[in-house]
């Protein structure tokens, strides 16, 4: 009894059966996931042994996904050599796109009519075609421009001019497709964040005698910023898988060194699944860089920062812990 006189009630948890029914079935499928990965199956192949004098002969067993041929390659020279060439490539691509996609969010933001209009119509031209048929187009622009000079238009007057084989290699043209087809979508991105910052920001710095270059510069792209950051990030990981496109335009990545690999040996599987290990694991090196940019710019919009993976497993644990400590019914009264 409480000190009123009412009865003490007693707090049941909530059983959440849904969830341990989910938990169950997610369990098992796991379990059955775990086993497949790491499962043997018969080669075709039969191993015989002489014992007491006869021949006792048993199936040859493999592993299902050619681990021991994954972990043979992993560090393999041409497999390096092609990881560091998607690495450049996606750097690269994305400094072109990134820079260039300011310049054209910029354009389309502009009161200018003959700007924004080039700058609509080039995210037009290079968000409607594929990037892989861009990149044939890059590959083979000498049939279009065997060379390209720079001088004094409508004029015979040229400052410098050079030929087309000799810039657009396979390398440089894969580039410069990544990097265009980049530019028109971070443009998007760009000016999505610069819409999304409050005009009165803009009125403000305007009235305090900024003019308009020190009022983008200093007040709306780093507000801006925020909203940019995330899609960003995606961009980065979505570049670094698009250049397994490149082998089309003969550069040699990190596809194309599994290409090769496993054209000579016909481990067809396990080298794809050595390529997308790969791709895995410097995507998750993406990922975390992402989420600690995104938790700098997050600053002034929250008011706790978001807590990293390590708080997170920490404060999960307590709570585990926690449970263990404290009983799961509580006697609760009301007054004392």
């Amino acid at each position: 009894m409480s000190a009123n006189g009412d009865e003490a009630f007693k707090v049941v948890p909530v059983r959440h059966v849904g969830q341990w029914i989910g938990m169950v079935v997610l369990a098992l499928f796991i379990a059955m996931f775990v086993h497949t990965l790491f499962s043997k199956i018969p080669s075709g192949a039969r191993v015989c042994h002489r014992v007491s004098g006869r021949y006792v002969c048993h199936a040859q067993f493999k592993w299902r996904f050619g681990w021991n041929v994954i972990f043979h390659y992993f560090t393999n020279g041409e497999i390096l050599r092609g990881l560091v060439v998607t690495l450049e490539l996606t750097a690269l691509a994305m400094i072109a796109g990134i820079v260039l996609g300011i310049i054209v969010a910029i354009m389309r933001l502009s009161h200018n009519r003959l700007m924004s209009g080039v700058a609509w119509t080039y995210t037009w031209a290079f968000r409607g075609t594929p990037v892989y048929v861009q990149l044939l187009l890059w590959s083979f622009i000498a049939f279009l421009y065997p060379s390209f000079a720079i001088g004094i238009p409508f004029t015979h007057v040229y400052l410098f001019h050079f030929n087309s084989n000799n810039v657009f290699i396979p390398f440089t043209a894969a580039v410069v497709a990544l990097g265009l087809n980049e530019g028109a979508y971070f443009s998007e991105i760009v000016r999505s964040g610069i819409i999304a910052v409050d005009e009165g920001q803009s009125e403000a710095a305007i009235s305090l005698g900024m003019t308009r270059g020190q009022t983008l510069r200093l007040v709306v792209l780093p507000q801006a910023m925020r909203v940019i950051i995330p899609p960003t990030g995606n961009e980065v990981i979505s570049m670094l898988k698009t250049t397994s496109l490149v082998v089309v335009a003969g550069v040699v990545e990190l596809l194309g060194a599994v290409t090769n690999i496993y054209g000579e040996t016909y481990q067809i599987m396990p080298m794809l699944l050595l390529a997308s290990l790969w791709y895995l694991i410097v995507s998750t090196v993406l990922s975390i860089g992402q989420f600690y940019v995104e938790r700098h710019f997050s600053r002034g919009a929250l008011r706790t920062a978001p807590p990293t993976p390590i708080q997170r497993m920490r404060r999960d644990l307590r709570g585990i812990a926690s449970k263990y400590r404290t009983k799961r019914g509580v006697q609760v009264g009301v007054g004392s």
